[in-house]
């Protein structure tokens, strides 16, 4: 019924290998940290491997886009308040109240895929007109073509609207205004023989974010 021989004390792995494989285990660890997930997530790259894979630009961005929100939070903190106009003699018809626009509701996103050889990926966001996205994006691996464009809602057939094109390049950032309500977002292709990561941040006034490809 039992037919599994059992493994003799010779054949277990000794406390010795034990300790060894961890500390290969650790190794490795410190080696990804350092030439990985450090350049990747705060610009720090003490070695330069991160620098030659485009990952200590992209921690940069994202370090300048989180300084940059910390001192908006900041700046908003510290405004002074408003004092109160003294109220209209009753004599005097009181003044229609100016209209109030609501505030834009302010999100941010990271996000990274991978495009292998000739394929290609589409994200965008749904925005208002004249809503601003600050926004970065960094490829790894390789470079690719890119087209950020918008499209209004219900818009009519070979209808286009771009805001800037690319084609081998392994970087991008800037502010991207809406022309008019819709989607507005940026489209990717992998024209190389290898597998290219892409990392995309934006920070701004949008109501969702979507692959649409």
């Amino acid at each position: 019924m039992y037919n599994t021989d059992l493994p003799t004390r010779a054949e277990l792995p000794s406390t010795g290998r034990l300790l060894k494989s961890t500390a290969v285990a650790l190794l490795i660890a410190i080696i990804l940290l350092i030439t990985v997930i450090l350049p990747a997530e705060y610009g720090i790259d003490p070695t330069g491997i991160g620098g030659a894979l485009g990952l200590a630009r992209m921690g940069e961005i994202k370090v300048a886009l989180a300084a940059e929100a910390n001192s908006v939070e900041t700046s908003a903190a510290a405004a002074p308040a408003v004092i109160p106009v003294a109220a209209v003699p009753a004599a005097t018809p009181p003044a229609p109240p100016a209209a109030v626009e609501p505030t834009p509701v302010t999100r941010q996103h990271t996000q990274s895929f991978t495009l292998k050889p000739g394929q290609a990926a589409e994200i965008k966001l749904d925005m208002k007109k004249d809503a601003v996205v600050k926004y970065a994006w960094a490829s790894a691996g390789g470079v690719v073509n890119f087209d950020a464009h918008g499209d209004p809602r219900n818009a009519p057939k070979d209808f286009y609207h771009g805001y800037g094109k690319g084609r081998g390049a392994a970087e991008d950032a800037g502010e991207l205004r809406a022309a008019f309500d819709g989607s507005h977002g940026w489209f990717w292709r992998n024209r190389s023989e290898v597998p290219v990561t892409i990392t995309l941040t934006t920070d701004g006034a949008y109501e969702a974010i979507k692959r649409v490809l």
